[in-house]
């Protein structure tokens, strides 16, 4: 069975802040997210919000993206969720 990984970008209800992530399970991960399991940045501003996200085949290929996302200015990241979720839905409830 091929196992895919995905790198993600998540925000707050207002949009106010982004984070970026990768996940071999994304629906778990944002289960997470939603229900603050894990104490950190995501639980502490409430990033529950899954606005965009990318599949890989290999863990690699997904890691070298996040790490390039990560390097992206604010405006950057804004213009590529705005490619395919201009409005900023939960992706994640879809």
């Amino acid at each position: 069975m091929q196992k895919n990984y995905c790198v993600y970008i998540a925000t707050n209800q207002r949009n106010t802040v982004l984070y970026t992530g990768v996940s071999s399970n994304l629906q778990g991960r944002m289960w997470q997210h939603k229900n603050k399991i894990i104490k950190g940045f995501t639980s502490r501003y409430n990033i529950d919000k899954l606005v965009a996200y990318e599949v890989f085949d290999n863990p690699r290929d997904a890691i070298a993206a996040e790490k390039k996302i990560k390097g992206w200015t604010r405006k950057k990241k804004i213009d590529f969720i705005n490619k395919s979720n201009p409005e900023f839905k939960d992706l994640s409830e879809v």
